[in-house]
């Protein structure tokens, strides 16, 4: 097993690219991984693992370790590399404090829409033009919970391989069906499959609660500062809201998805 003490080390250095610049993640088509539950479910999901930078004293609590060892902690197949770091060429690759000692190099996946697995009476939330990471793995995190057939990404402002989309998702970039396209090809989509869209917005909306949800549904949110495109809200069945009783007129636009989801979901469930 190979073992890396030099910070300068070229696969350190190219760990750092990959951690720090879109562009390089774009370019190689390649991303970090960091924390043992998120290499377990990259690794459940079919993701390419490349290598698994290990550093013992803080995953095992122990520097003299076996690969198979760790093989067996991530559920990682055999010809993943596994490679043993030392605690300050650790640190120093590592996004973020507390990751259980280990990290993988990972290949990107294609997500063209043409490749979602729908079921036969789908589910699906849109996110149109997410820009802030935080939000996005948010996102991610409402369409594990509600188990939706596909997260599509309509012109996304944001990398979805971003170390921070990563952590707050908490590896469910790894168990969404994810798609990404711009808004137009995403209605084209939607018209071919037969899937009705609901627009979530406060112009000239409906209430979310009355609508129904029972037949192929997809349900589109937009950016907390400028919500969704003319295009968008034009292509909808109907514009839904969410009654606020509050002073503000808008909340966290995972906490809205959610919501509005999870009602599908209800009506689904009686059926």
């Amino acid at each position: 097993m190979k073992h890396i003490s030099s910070p300068h080390n070229a696969i350190i250095r190219h760990g750092e690219q990959l951690q720090r610049k879109s562009k390089a993640r774009k370019k190689e088509s390649m991303f970090m991984i960091e924390g043992q539950r998120e290499i377990k479910l990259a690794a459940a999901g079919g993701w390419e693992l490349i290598h698994v930078l290990v550093c013992g004293d803080i995953l095992l609590g122990n520097s003299d370790f076996e690969a198979q060892t760790v093989r067996q902690q991530l559920n990682l197949k055999n010809q993943v590399e596994i490679i043993s770091v030392s605690p300050e060429v650790y640190e120093k690759l590592a996004y973020r404090s507390g990751t259980e000692g280990c990290i993988a190099f990972a290949k990107a996946q294609p997500h063209d829409l043409n490749q979602l697995q729908l079921s036969d009476n789908p589910l699906i939330l849109i996110a149109e033009s997410p820009e802030k990471p935080g939000n996005l793995g948010a996102l991610l995190r409402t369409a594990d919970a509600a188990n939706v057939d596909a997260l599509i990404l309509a012109q996304p402002t944001v990398d979805l391989y971003n170390p921070n989309v990563i952590r707050s998702s908490v590896g469910c970039v790894f168990t969404v069906d994810i798609g990404v396209a711009s808004t137009e090809d995403v209605i084209a989509f939607l018209a071919q499959q037969q899937i009705d869209l609901y627009a979530a917005t406060l112009q000239t909306s409906t209430r979310y609660d009355l609508m129904d949800y029972q037949g192929a549904t997809a349900i589109a949110v937009g950016t907390e500062a400028t919500g969704l495109s003319t295009s968008m809200r034009a292509a909808a069945r109907e514009n839904i809201l969410i009654p606020m009783s509050g002073s503000i007129d808008s909340m966290n636009v995972s906490v809205s998805a959610a919501i509005m989801l999870f009602e599908a979901k209800r009506q689904r469930d009686f059926q």
